[in-house]
């Protein structure tokens, strides 16, 4: 039974209207591991409404955090807004409403397209609203037991110095401290460092709950079922121990099913931290990986295990895996150690599983096709040479046109050199050929003037024709790319050269044994 199975079965158990709860802070760079959060909500919220149940996904954005320091990717004047909410520091760029939409806008509106069907809350607004005036009132009446409760669960020397909730200064903007024994609902003193004197009021966006008090604040507000979160949080005294406590004992309620995954690391890198720039972003690997292959990639593993991501070579073989996995599916007949894979692939789609088995090229095979076509008009001419296109429905153009997309973006910035090229439009510049390199080619378009157009066809003449010449048959291939490529080597040449037109090989064939 896939995990996602048993975990919606067990909330749509407990839960009559179910709310599944994710989010994530902004405050920098969005990693692709935060990537895994969203889609595992996801995959248990389609999994919960598919037994039927009535489901929430909740997506939180933490708005109103702090910037805790100026990341290296920022501009030095942004060192003045360190301490401040980041939804009230100016946006990097000059295009968004401020620094938190600067940063979360993209990845948001990119996550959409891999069929995440959540409702998007902003922290700072549910500040600004006053749905944190009852838990912050609480947090003041109960201060002592609070501490009590991060002493027991952390095992840290008690501090009674600990601000539950810490107003925003209205002189500099920045957050501070509390003066405890002059809060009376709904107002509370402050000394700022800045030397400004005070009145927050709860009821307003003067000021949030520390973390340890404001995710259990969000549960209640919510009724949070069950939610995602980072092993990080789950650690044995971490914030999920000391919330389940808070959320009993000072807000009375039930704390959510924990859904606790590993990080996602970079192959060759390590792991990743959030707030600290990296080589794939989030953003960067929904625009590389088709939508479907990368949900794939994140269900096909237990939360508790840690995720390889290759942004490299490891894109294609996902891509393979994936098509794999969805011919098993609609075959019909796998075995018993691939049913999980193949209910990954399941859920992958959301509850929107294609009715028939989509058109399937191989993604090796749009690599190339990528590099030869200038658009997506040019992609479908150069298909229809080698792939049975005629039954292709306009579902299956749109993901064939989502998937090209997906292989340009990674060619740009993420594909190994070894997989790029160009195709020439005439003899590379600088390529010497010797009188045995022309002889070759003289006796190449002989044979091949008159041949049918297929792959299997063209290997099997380039191989004759190459063991018949001084050149040999490896002589004979690295011939071949360099008068087209201008490399000794690249795809695998028979497909490749089907998927060209004839009349262009053999003319630059013709143009090498002269």
């Amino acid at each position: 039974m896939h995990w996602a199975d048993v975990i919606a079965k067990e909330v749509a158990d407990t839960c009559d209207h179910p709310l599944i709860a994710t989010g994530i802070s902004p405050t920098g760079i969005i990693h692709v591991g935060s990537l895994r959060e969203a889609i595992t909500g996801e995959s248990v919220r389609s999994a919960v409404e598919g037994l039927g149940k009535d489901v929430r996904l909740i997506y939180l954005i933490d708005s109103f955090d702090p910037l805790r320091k100026r990341y290296d990717f920022l501009p030095p004047e942004y060192e003045q807004y360190v301490g401040m909410p980041i939804s009230r520091i100016p946006c990097p760029c000059g295009k968004h409403k401020n620094y938190a939409h600067h940063f979360v806008q993209p990845f948001l509106d990119a996550v959409d397209s891999l069929g995440v069907k959540c409702e998007i809350i902003w922290t700072h607004e549910l500040y600004e609203e006053g749905k944190f005036a009852e838990a912050i009132d609480m947090t003041f009446k109960k201060r002592q037991q609070i501490i009590q409760i991060l002493h027991e669960v952390s095992g840290k020397e008690a501090n009674p110095d600990y601000a539950p909730y810490n107003p925003v200064c209205e002189k500099c903007g920045r957050f501070t401290h509390p003066i405890f024994d002059t809060y009376e609902f709904p107002y509370v003193e402050y000394q700022c460092t800045c030397g400004h004197h005070g009145k927050a009021d709860v009821r307003k966006g003067d000021g949030k709950l520390t973390w340890r008090c404001e995710w259990p604040a969000k549960w209640m507000i919510f009724g949070t079922s069950a939610e995602p979160f980072g092993k990080d949080h789950a650690a044995a005294g971490g914030s999920y121990d000391t919330g389940k406590r808070v959320a009993a004992e000072i807000y009375g309620i039930k704390p959510p099913m924990p859904i606790p995954y590993e990080f996602v690391q970079l192959k060759g890198v390590g792991q990743m931290h959030k707030s600290l720039g990296c080589s794939v972003t989030g953003l960067d690997a929904i625009n590389m990986t088709p939508p479907e292959v990368l949900n794939y990639l994140f269900l096909r593993v237990n939360p508790s295990k840690a995720i390889d991501y290759d942004s490299g070579l490891g894109i294609l073989d996902m891509a393979d895996e994936y098509d794999r996995m969805e011919r098993l599916y609609f075959a019909g007949e796998h075995t018993e150690a691939e049913d999980n894979s193949v209910r990954a692939y399941e859920i992958a789609q959301h509850n929107h599983v294609p009715k028939q088995l989509p058109l399937q090229i191989p993604y090796r095979h749009l690599v190339n096709v990528a590099q030869m076509a200038p658009d997506f008009d040019c992609v479908l001419q150069v298909l229809d040479r080698t792939e049975d296109m005629s039954k292709a429905t306009d579902e299956d153009m749109k993901r064939l046109e989502r998937r090209v997309n997906c292989v340009r973006y990674w060619l740009n910035g993420f594909a190994p050199d070894m997989v790029k090229f160009m195709v020439y439009p005439t003899i590379p510049p600088g390529l010497e050929l010797t009188m045995n390199d022309k002889i070759f080619f003289k006796e190449l378009v002989n044979r091949m003037n008159d041949c049918n157009w297929d792959s299997k066809t063209i290997s099997n003449i380039i191989s004759e024709t190459g063991k018949a010449s001084p050149l040999g048959a490896k002589g004979a291939f690295k011939m071949i790319y360099s008068v087209l490529i201008g490399k000794t080597a690249g795809p695998r040449l028979g497909p490749f050269l089907a998927s060209m037109d004839k009349l262009f090989v053999i003319n630059r064939f013709v143009q090498a044994a002269s």
